[in-house]
């Protein structure tokens, strides 16, 4: 038995009871139609608050939290460059003393190459693509920039993505777009870049500029969204934010030298050929669960196909799942995983995948969203370094199609019961999506982008007050 297969033996009873408590909760609504077995008091109701720093009032939270409104759009940085727009996925990291947060930027523009759009000053990836991430250094007393400044240049619509436990982050493109235009049935062209996109691209948390860029094209070149690495076994998960779509993981050929290759894979239940997830499922049911090798992880195709790598997973009898995002993994080696717009009423569905050894492992829905006042399309996730509660960034924004206007930040609780921390009440921006939650190494600050706004908020309170 190696040290994974303790690790998950040990654990299971207790994976049991975590999950027919969800199972439980979830049969209680069904049973009774009440939302109150799904809820908890949290930290309690919301209140405007007004940013420390700056005055304005973005945000709705429990009493006794704070926050500060930090690297805007349009500010210049540190080094004389603007900060880009579309703040999303972001990770913090101890870098020496310094705190640092290394932020994505959404950037697609018209999904044409212009010329000159590279957020830094050089080594630009594609010089026609405005995506990138941002270098952020904190004071952790004052929770204010100390010095920002670009760190990765010429990528596109760089989404979500992931930190390594070695200090760096992998920053991933949610589109294929290439050097081939396209065209769609109303005549939009897209494409023509210098580069084809798609790839994962790894920054060192302590870089003091943008490093020329390196795709790592073994890790697939899909609508990535996010990753997320295990530091015991060194498997890093992968999301695919498209329809229909996969759920992956990549096995490096060498530790902490993604750049080196390795083998990409698709998760299959077994004895289920192309398993649907979307909908009509139950919340607490185990399902045993494999991998699938995809061959061609860099496909040509992609060009013109976003799905080119999920139809070959699709094809060996990989599972079906809708627009994926977020994904974490808690100290038990288990990631967490969720889909947008899953679930019956489409307000979406937290996965679990909890291996069992090398080569298989269970998949487990933890919660489905029962109606989408409680839960309505989460995004980015992340858990509370001292807690397990799980914090969900919601991007909602869909009423046309049954969601709400609101955006929230929840909670979802080991047991399965949600609740509110922060809502987006920020002026003519109410509709934006939360991005890239997550928290400082020692727990104290939660940092969260609103990403239409561009500005990313530093939030601080009395986080063992918690009540479940």
């Amino acid at each position: 038995m190696d040290r994974r297969d303790f690790l998950t033996t040990s654990t299971a009873a207790g994976t049991f009871l975590l999950f027919n408590g969800m199972t439980n909760r979830a049969s209680a609504f069904v049973e009774t139609g009440s939302r109150d077995a799904l809820k908890t008091a949290g930290y309690g109701p919301l209140f405007p608050v007004a940013s420390k720093n700056t005055g304005e009032t973005l945000l709705s939270l429990p009493k006794g939290f704070e926050y500060t409104a930090i690297g805007k759009v349009g500010k210049t940085m540190s080094d004389g460059r603007p900060t880009p727009s579309a703040h999303d996925g972001m990770a913090t990291f101890l870098v020496g003393k310094e705190l640092r947060v290394v932020r994505n930027h959404e950037v697609g523009g018209t999904r044409l190459p212009v010329a000159g759009s590279g957020i830094g000053s050089s080594n630009h990836y594609d010089e026609g693509a405005g995506g990138g991430t941002t270098t952020l250094v904190i004071d952790p007393k004052t929770r204010q920039i100390v010095k920002d400044f670009v760190s990765l240049s010429g990528t596109l619509i760089n989404c979500a993505g992931g930190p390594t436990p070695w200090g760096s982050w992998i920053s991933c493109e949610e589109t294929t777009l290439g050097q081939t235009v396209r065209t769609d049935a109303k005549g939009k062209k897209s494409g023509g870049y210098s580069k084809p996109h798609g790839y994962c691209f790894e920054v060192p948390a302590s870089a003091n500029t943008n490093l020329p860029p390196v795709p790592l094209k073994a890790m697939g070149r899909f609508t990535h969204e996010a990753i997320s690495v295990d530091p015991l076994s060194g498997v890093v998960y992968l999301t695919e934010d498209y329809g229909p779509c996969g759920f992956y993981r990549f096995l490096p050929n060498r530790s902490k030298r993604f750049a080196d290759g390795g083998v990409l894979q698709m998760l299959k239940i077994k004895s289920k050929d192309n398993y649907d997830t979307r909908k009509n499922q139950k919340v607490g049911e185990v399902m045993e669960a494999e991998w699938v090798t995809i061959t061609r992880p860099d496909p040509e195709e992609a060009d013109v196909d976003p799905s080119a790598v999920f139809k070959e997973g699709a094809s060996k009898g990989g599972a079906t799942f809708s627009r994926l995002e977020g994904c974490t993994i808690d100290q038990k080696g288990r990631a967490y995983f969720d889909s947008t717009n899953g679930g019956n009423n489409g307000g979406g569905q937290i996965w679990v995948y909890e291996p069992v050894n090398r080569d298989s492992g269970r998949l487990i829905l933890a919660y489905e969203s029962p109606d989408r006042s409680s839960l309505d399309m989460p995004d980015n996730i992340c858990f509370h370094p001292k807690s397990a509660n799980l914090f969900i960034c919601e991007d909602s924004d869909y009423v046309d199609e049954g969601g709400t206007s609101e955006n929230y930040v929840r909670i979802l609780t080991p047991e399965g019961k949600i609740s509110n921390f922060a809502c987006n009440i920020a002026p003519n921006f109410t509709k934006s999506e939360f991005a890239g939650s997550r928290f400082s190494p020692d727990g104290q600050t939660l940092f969260v982008n609103i990403q239409a706004l561009g500005v990313t908020c530093a939030i601080w309170g009395p986080w063992s007050s918690f009540k479940a």
